[in-house]
């Protein structure tokens, strides 16, 4: 089992503390491996875990009974009770649960589930300011290499980092299947039945579109006219609301534009990047050749693990790759997959040109040599993915 160490820091001073410690992402990431983990750093001997997705506790999916299987526990004895919640989204109403045994009883709460919806609505008003949110992504490339050391960059742009297929340690045929189910489990449990979805063959035909343009920028509008051309029609407001929803499953984010000279966010079409481009290479098998829009698609989650909030830049009529900003400090990035010929070299660089702010400015690409010019920094991208920097 892989410790979780980027996640263990970012909660390590939260253990104990009067918090609501909420761990999000999409399924399948490692969130419940990762509560265990948790649960291994605390030395008290009074914890309860509950999966809440397991026929074993279908009982207490309701207010009344979780509740008071709850309250049993922590009365078992006076000492302080580590409470460890999975999936709570299965339990309709969970959050006045939360709220009550909060109020009357001495607890330290964690909590895991898949649908960005979680921290909306009667949550965020019950319980402001007395929670924390972690989300979780997929194996980074490090931590692929710590659970499967005997792989390669090539063998991570195919696969992905979704933590289980390395644990399994089956060969490339039952990986992709694994990959499929793990994408059903995604559609069918967190957006079908979450939503009450009928129409499954439009999200299908959405999902697949999304997934094969992903890294590039498109609109409701574009979607529309593609459907049109399968003999489907749909609004634009009702493409948007099932991008919401795949958003709200973690499936994919969206990324705005900002204009680095106004320095303001832009009104104009976003891109979508997957959150594992291996669960997109089972369902578009096309990542060799959409070889420059995966690197891009990696190094977006890379400097969200890493606590950046990412946007992608406008300079002029040129595009940067990406917009990173962290506690009032920006990088920006280029991301490429060969600078060998002189014209990408210019392009790729180019980008830059005109940008007059002093902050670190990155071109990624698969090269060994150094290509760093007029102190922009070219970095070969699996040491920059391994460095943590």
């Amino acid at each position: 089992m892989i410790e979780r160490e980027l996640y263990l820091r970012q909660i390590d001073d939260l253990i104990g503390k009067d918090i609501i410690k909420v761990i999000t992402g999409v399924r399948r990431s490692g969130k419940s491996v990762f509560l265990r983990q948790v649960m291994d750093q605390i030395t008290s001997p009074k914890k309860c875990f509950l999966n809440l997705e397991s026929l074993d506790n279908a009982s207490l999916l309701s207010v009344g009974a979780l509740h008071d299987y709850l309250m049993a526990v922590i009365r078992a004895n006076s000492d302080k009770t580590f409470i460890f919640l999975d999936e709570i989204q299965m339990v309709d109403g969970w959050e006045k649960v939360l709220a009550s045994i909060k109020a009357d009883a001495d607890v330290d709460l964690y909590i895991t589930g898949s649908n960005a919806k979680l921290l909306s609505g009667e949550f965020a008003t019950m319980l402001a300011g007395r929670y924390v949110e972690i989300e979780m992504y997929p194996f980074s490339y490090a931590e692929y290499l710590l659970q499967q050391p005997d792989k390669s960059f090539s063998d991570f742009i195919v696969e992905g980092g979704m933590p289980m297929l390395g644990e399994l340690g089956v060969g490339p045929a039952s990986r992709v299947s694994i990959l499929e189910d793990m994408f059903n489990s995604v559609v069918l449990k967190d957006i079908v039945a979450r939503h009450n979805l009928r129409d499954t063959d439009l999200l299908s035909r959405l999902i697949t579109y999304v997934m094969s343009e992903f890294g590039l920028v498109f609109s409701a509008n574009s979607i529309s006219n593609y459907l049109k051309t399968e003999r489907r029609s749909f609004s634009n407001d009702t493409i948007m609301n099932y991008l919401r929803m795949c958003q709200d499953a973690y499936l994919f984010t969206a990324v705005p534009f900002h204009d680095i000279v106004g320095k303001r966010l832009l009104n104009v079409n976003e891109k979508y990047y997957v959150v594992d481009h291996g669960l997109r290479n089972a369902i578009v098998p096309r990542n060799a050749q959409d070889i420059e829009r995966v690197l891009e698609n990696i190094v977006y989650y890379e400097l969200l693990r890493r606590g950046y909030s990412v946007t992608v830049g406008r300079n002029g009529t040129k595009e940067i790759d990406f917009v990173a900003t962290r506690t009032g400090a920006v990088n920006y990035y280029q991301v490429c997959y060969l600078l060998g010929a002189e014209e990408t070299r210019a392009r790729e660089f180019g980008a830059f040109r005109g940008v007059a702010d002093n902050y670190p400015k990155y071109v990624l690409s698969t090269d060994q040599l150094d290509f760093s010019q007029n102190g922009i920094i070219h970095r070969n991208i699996e040491q920059w993915l391994l460095d943590g920097q």
